[in-house]
């Protein structure tokens, strides 16, 4: 936390007090969560060409998102706990690095298992660099009304990055080909990994604590003699678990659910998580996700909020949304791409300008609710729109609709998984909550194939978006359970 002071009464080396204003770190951390999220959504509008270009079958096209997806939502945990051990700053600009040479090589690639492989390297760069831009945001910002306005604007850039990366992935698709979607992120990532370590944002102890919170017994914090240890067991079984299980409901689609592969791999993930859980209860001295986190009603219940809102507002909605664009109304890649503006616009305005100022004035839980709510009828409203609809109301309309809801519910939620989280855990809680966000979208897009028809080519699109709409009203209903709080002026 800015300005906070170590047990031995010094600061933390490169402590705020000592470094750039909490605004630049907000600025250099939103810009690296943009490229992150962009990520997600930016090759969803040249899927079309992808599978022209290089053949793709049937099922395997699906891949291209949800390598991405799966790769993230496997090693987010462990890319929150190495922020907390090795330091936030270290962490985010190797993150960083790993996140554009990948890039990079799916720019260049010329197979699909190459593509695929990229886009593995792409999610495993950015599951690093995800949890330490949230942990920048919150260690620059205590609690309050000032943090609610960061956490705003940070989860803006999120919710804009998937909606803009459509409206950037079909300009570039349709002037330049489909590889500028990824060879665009190269000069970006150069550019932010110059600011890094160029510019004085905070460094994080490698072992921070709280002056307000005692540790906790299950995972003392190591001595000046003892360095920080990573929790390896933790850190395989979560990723093999959470890989696992993506697959099966990925495979699933193609081959069915009855297929050994797929009983096999859906088998061996709940055995793996049911591991994990076990090694982190039990025998991890640092956990990967320290038990304690779970105890707090807010950190529990927001992320079960945040796995299901995942399966609907992260990669599913995009996917779906840029084939019914382009095979049900014929629109090109550009004009896919533009089409996407409204949600992106809605997301921005009421996210920055609206969702903070409802946040000092209601409680989280009732924006959380009704945002949920607005979101399930703009899913139903979309469910309806066929050919005829065109586009103000087989488009513009419902993207209003779910957008709105959209911002009024994922600050609101953010803040309510990260507050009255332990500094020392900080890194933990944010992989936490990016986990169980992407970890909803990649088994969210598994699952919602399934009602699709064809993975390549989906022509079901009534059957998921009601599906989605469900979902959200599931939220809704689970939301009800969070505390009454509210951000303090």
């Amino acid at each position: 936390m800015p300005g906070s002071v170590r047990a031995d009464g010094r600061r933390p080396r490169g402590s705020l007090r000592r470094g750039g204003a909490p605004w630049r770190v907000l600025a250099l951390a939103c810009s690296a969560q943009f490229l992150v999220v962009l990520d997600v959504s930016v090759v969803n509008v040249a899927l079309p060409a992808v599978r022209d270009s290089l053949g793709f079958r049937s099922g395997g096209l699906a891949w291209v998102a949800n390598s991405y997806a799966l790769a993230f939502a496997g090693c987010l945990l462990l890319g929150g706990r190495l922020a907390d051990l090795y330091g936030h700053r270290r962490v985010f600009a190797r993150g960083l690095a790993l996140f554009t040479g990948a890039s990079l090589a799916g720019g260049l690639a010329t197979t699909p298992a190459a593509l695929l492989a990229a886009r593995t390297g792409q999610g495993l760069g950015a599951a690093v660099l995800a949890p330490a831009t949230l942990t920048l945001v919150t260690a620059a910002f205590p609690e309050g009304a000032r943090r609610a306005r960061a956490l705003a604007v940070w989860t803006a850039v999120s919710s804009a990055g998937g909606a803009a990366g459509n409206v950037l992935g079909g300009l570039l698709t349709e002037t330049l080909g489909w590889r500028s979607v990824l060879l665009v992120n190269v000069p970006a990532g150069l550019a932010l990994l110059v600011a890094a370590r160029t510019g004085r944002t905070p460094r994080s102890p490698r072992t921070p604590r709280s002056p307000r919170t005692a540790p906790a017994p299950e995972a003392p914090a190591p001595g000046p003699g003892r360095p920080a240890r990573l929790d390896v067991p933790g850190a395989v079984t979560a990723t093999a678990g959470a890989a696992a299980l993506t697959y099966g409901l990925s495979s699933a689609q193609e081959s069915g659910w009855g297929a050994p592969g797929t009983l096999c791999a859906l088998l061996g993930g709940a055995v793996a998580l049911a591991v994990f859980a076990l090694v982190e209860i039990r025998y991890a001295a640092r956990p990967l996700l320290p038990p304690r986190l779970l105890r707090l009603r807010a950190v529990a219940v927001g992320n079960a909020l945040m796995l299901l809102a995942g399966a609907c507002l992260q990669t599913p909605v995009w996917y779906f949304l840029t084939f019914y664009m382009q095979d049900v109304l014929g629109y090109s890649a550009l004009r896919t791409g533009l089409g996407f503006l409204p949600h992106t616009l809605v997301a921005v305005v009421v996210g920055v300008r609206v969702t903070p100022y409802l946040m000092r004035r209601l409680p989280h839980r009732t924006l959380i609710v009704t945002g949920a709510l607005v979101c399930a009828a703009g899913f139903l409203w979309q469910s309806r729109a066929g050919a005829g609809d065109g586009y103000p109301g087989g488009v513009l309309g419902p993207a209003v609709v779910f957008s709105l809801g959209g911002a009024l519910f994922s600050t609101p939620a953010t803040a309510q998984v990260t507050s009255g989280v332990p500094a020392a855990d900080a890194g933990a809680a944010a992989g936490l909550m990016n986990t169980a966000k992407q970890f909803g979208g990649a088994l969210g897009l598994a699952a919602l194939l399934s009602l699709s028809g064809d993975a390549a080519r989906p022509d079901d699109h009534t059957a998921v978006f009601l599906a989605m709409a469900a979902l959200l009203l599931a939220t809704a209903a689970l939301a009800l359970l969070l505390p009454r709080t509210r951000t303090p002026d």
